[in-house]
């Protein structure tokens, strides 16, 4: 993986790109949203990033990751990923808190660190969250679960990852038992955008759709 160079700001906006562009551009107030900083602030970084050769940016389409930039944001989604994973087994955090304080720890991590921290945790392949966490190579597994709002009513699925939402959505979600492994079946969509119904351990839950977009699923085979 890349020496660690770069300061927090950059590493930040390189993995948010890296996590919300699924390879095609995003446009500067979507960066600016997903950071909670101005669309001036994000232009400014945009341009300081574009200089430094680790985004492109095109006029009315958005800013995109050049190869340099992608495996900066990569090796920092390691990290995070792998703190995440040594959060909650070895020091038993909350489910829904060690995204947030893998966050910060993502920054202060030397390469060697990050290097005994997977060799310590036996090189998982997923973070809690049921993202994958690239390997030393910046290699990584993409998965192939379906956003839970595209599953027809009466099907059966089980989670397969959660998204990057804010804090407040992990706890709601925990609460609600809605976490990778976790089978569950539409039992009801209803119309006007609004929630869907679903069936946990044979109880019914009612999501938002805002909320159902970070969660991914796979079918269970009939």
């Amino acid at each position: 993986m890349t020496e660690k160079t770069f300061t927090e700001s950059i590493e930040m906006y390189l993995k948010t790109l890296a996590e919300a562009g699924l390879g095609e551009p995003i446009a500067i107030g979507k960066i600016a949203e997903k950071l909670n900083i101005t669309p001036v602030s994000a232009n400014e970084m945009v341009q300081r990033l574009s200089r430094q050769g680790l985004v492109r940016h095109t006029p009315y389409k958005g800013v995109e990751l050049t190869k340099k930039g992608r495996g900066v944001a990569v090796d920092v989604i390691r990290r995070q990923r792998l703190w995440e994973c040594f959060l909650l087994e070895h020091l038993n955090l909350e489910w829904s808190q060690v995204y947030d304080f893998a966050c910060s720890l993502e920054h202060a991590t030397a390469p060697i660190v990050t290097e005994a921290l997977a060799k310590f945790l036996g090189f998982p392949k997923t973070c809690p969250h049921g993202n994958p966490i690239p390997d030393e190579n910046g290699n990584f597994e993409i998965l192939d679960g379906i956003p839970l709002p595209a599953i027809e009513v009466g099907k059966n699925v089980i989670v397969q990852s959660i998204k990057h939402p804010p804090g407040d959505v992990l706890a709601y979600l925990q609460e609600r038992n809605i976490m990778p492994g976790q089978q569950l079946q539409i039992a009801e969509v209803a119309p006007m955008e609004g929630p869907l119904t679903l069936e946990i351990n044979g109880r019914e839950v009612a999501l938002g759709l805002n909320i159902a977009e970070f969660v991914n699923v796979t079918l269970c085979e009939e």
